[in-house]
């Protein structure tokens, strides 16, 4: 049999088997999605050449999609188009990069399912969302926060942002991502088994408490919020350095508030060990340029889920008054 003849036959044998090979991944098999995306590496590899070029920004850019795919795989609505999706990803991914934000999630109606899946779907999806976030927190908090950052939060997603969020050098940052991505299969793996948080319900109560806390502080009871629910020895840090506890961000707090300054959550997002809330600053009409347009507040939480550090990212640096650590 000739070469022609044989080419249909081989082509159905590698669909068949990536239907096999997705709905594997789909119902939470991380080999299988590793299977995958190793078909498929020469094909994604060559999207990310053709856009950046030779560089270590093809292997970010692949590393990317591979956490990308993973917590969307479960949208797949196509099986068999798992090879043309996983090129989106990554060609998503190379033009954010371009334009220095992080790839948005890959939305196509040839390959995503409708909103109104089945709730076998929806409960799959959601399955494979808290097993992500359990799989997350077994990382050093020093892979976590960066990881946490590029890939879920809106506007701290950039090397450069996590770099300045930190207190790292841009180069630091890749490689923990790099290190954080290639543990989290490990991680994967070690709690397939166990039981999962609800990372629903955790990240909805992380928004309640965000807006009670704006709340507390607008009816002048942020003290009070922060002895009850956060640590005694909670420091607001600048990248690694102590800027002040307690008392310094009270202070802090009372004089963005009485100079006319308000914050609005914009988008939360919460684990076991630690919290973001991005927030919109709504500065005085008289003077729209106190402070910039948004701040992050990046949060880790102690063994009793109580704040325990507190960094505030801004989308450009922001001077700190030289007080005395309270």
């Amino acid at each position: 049999m000739g070469r022609d003849a044989m080419e249909p036959d081989v082509t159905v044998a590698a669909r068949t088997e990536d239907v096999a090979l997705t709905r594997a991944a789909q119902a939470g098999d991380v080999t299988a999605l590793g299977l995958l995306l190793g078909r498929h590496q020469a094909g994604m590899r060559a999207v990310a050449l053709s856009i950046l070029g030779p560089g270590p920004d093809v292997d970010d850019v692949l590393q990317d999609a591979a956490l990308t795919a993973l917590r969307r795989i479960g949208d797949l609505r196509d099986p068999a188009a798992v090879g043309p999706w996983l090129r989106m990803v990554v060609r998503n991914g190379a033009r954010s990069l371009l334009r220095g934000t992080v790839a948005a999630a890959p939305v196509d109606d040839l390959v995503l399912r409708a909103a109104d899946s089945g709730p076998e779907r929806w409960l799959e999806r959601t399955a494979l969302r808290d097993w992500i976030w359990e799989a997350i927190e077994q990382l050093s908090p020093a892979l976590r926060l960066p990881l946490v950052l590029r890939h879920f939060t809106t506007g701290v997603s950039s090397y450069d942002q996590i770099a300045s969020a930190c207190g790292l050098p841009v180069g630091t940052v890749r490689s923990r991502l790099s290190q954080a991505r290639a543990k989290l299969t490990q991680a994967l793996a070690d709690t397939a088994e166990s039981a999962h948080d609800d990372t629903a319900r955790r990240t909805r109560a992380s928004a309640a408490e965000a807006h009670e806390t704006l709340a507390a502080a607008e009816s002048g009871h942020f003290a009070e919020l922060l002895r009850e629910r956060w640590s005694p020895e909670v420091a607001l840090l600048r990248g690694k350095q102590r800027v002040g506890g307690r008392n310094f961000l009270i202070r802090g707090m009372e004089c963005d508030l009485a100079d006319g300054v308000r914050q609005r959550l914009a988008h939360a997002v919460a684990g076991q060990s630690l919290a973001i809330w991005e927030m919109d600053i709504v500065n005085p009409p008289d003077n729209p340029d106190h402070c910039p347009p948004t701040v992050a507040w990046l949060m880790t939480h102690d063994a009793t889920g109580r704040v325990e550090h507190l960094r505030l990212h801004h989308p450009r640096p922001v001077p700190v008054p030289d007080v005395a650590a309270a």
